[in-house]
């Protein structure tokens, strides 16, 4: 594979899809984040972001989770800059990268990752994912074992063949408060009430380069619609398996989210009645059960793994905790040979 020689500078306003350059960005806006982009092809005429933050040392490569780009690092990579030199890839269906209608099983969109490392000649990287990104993960590693030095799990050991049926029916018991946080139509047309929204029902915001590389940019310099398509995030659902760290041979680093502490939640939320406070409580042990069913999974096949676990964090746990996985991220990677 050959890296793309088409390289864009996002911060004035141009962005690359498919080999056409498209006025995505408002010219007025530029990107902060020191990052250089450019694009790999994989095959088949797909073209995958990549950027670049620098910094010396190892290379380290950043997989977002299902919805995002890469760029949703944008705040949190530069800060691993001093201890490794530091990637993000945009896998295919998403932001800056092609759309193709298909290769979205965890095996192709692994490929597309070793493609990405090929042409970028990169050797014994440690692979961070986010989310969706651990299947990615464990599917590179699984099928070239060689070529990794160890991996970061960021809240991304989910099991796709759990049934999630019974949870479902649990969280309509809870209280409104807790299930019915939508933005208004106002805040879903500006990318900084945008922001401000997520900051308040969420505790964390994604970085303002993440949005405009989901999120179409109308002419008046507005948020427009989500510029990826149902069918994308459906197939790579379709294509994702039950977990198997069994062949991982690698140091492996792993975030987990536990839960908000009960009586938190309680007094947070403010049930109406006996009914909520039961439901918030019933929630609670499921979510705490959860992750742990995920950690002992991921022990049974990785004994050795050095598990972090963050109560009260959210899913973004780069965002929420930052300071401690920058923390734990360094000390993973300064005791790798």
């Amino acid at each position: 594979m050959k890296s793309v020689a088409a390289v864009c500078l996002v911060a004035n306003g141009l962005m690359v899809l498919g080999g056409r350059c498209l006025f995505s960005q408002t010219p007025t806006w530029k990107d902060p984040s020191p990052h250089q982009v450019q694009f790999v092809h994989v095959g088949n005429a797909v073209q995958i972001e990549v950027l670049d933050w620098g910094g010396s040392g190892r290379a380290v490569v950043l997989l977002a989770g299902s919805g995002n780009s890469a760029h949703v690092f944008d705040d949190f990579a530069p800060k691993l800059t001093d201890s490794c030199h530091v990637y993000g890839i945009t896998r295919r269906g998403y932001g800056a990268s092609s759309h193709p209608e298909s290769g979205y099983s965890a095996e192709r969109l692994g490929e597309d990752v070793v493609a990405v490392l090929d042409a970028l000649h990169l050797t014994a990287p440690v692979l961070v994912g986010h989310s969706l990104g651990g299947h990615e993960l464990t599917a590179v590693v699984s099928a070239h074992p060689s070529r990794i030095a160890g991996l970061v799990y960021m809240d991304s050991t989910a099991d796709p063949t759990f049934d999630w049926k019974p949870y479902q029916e649990l969280r309509k018991k809870l209280p409104s408060t807790m299930t019915s946080q939508r933005p208004s139509l106002e805040e879903s047309r500006s990318f900084e009430l945008y922001r401000q929204w997520q900051r308040r029902t969420m505790g964390i915001a994604f970085p303002e380069s993440e949005l405009r590389n989901v999120f179409a940019v109308n002419s008046d310099g507005g948020m427009g619609t989500y510029m990826t398509s149902k069918s994308v995030g459906d197939s790579i659902f379709a294509g994702m398996r039950k977990p198997d760290y069994s062949r991982i041979r690698v140091p492996v680093l792993a975030f987990f989210v536990l839960p908000k502490p009960l009586e938190y939640q309680i007094e947070l939320y403010q049930p109406k009645n006996a009914d909520e406070r039961a439901a918030i409580g019933k929630v609670y042990a499921a979510d705490l059960d959860y992750a742990k069913m995920s950690i002992d999974r991921l022990r049974s096949g990785v004994p050795n793994a050095r598990v972090v676990e963050l109560g009260g964090a959210n899913h973004y746990v780069f965002l929420s905790n930052e300071p401690e996985v920058l923390r734990w991220s360094r000390l993973f990677l300064a005791d790798l040979r």
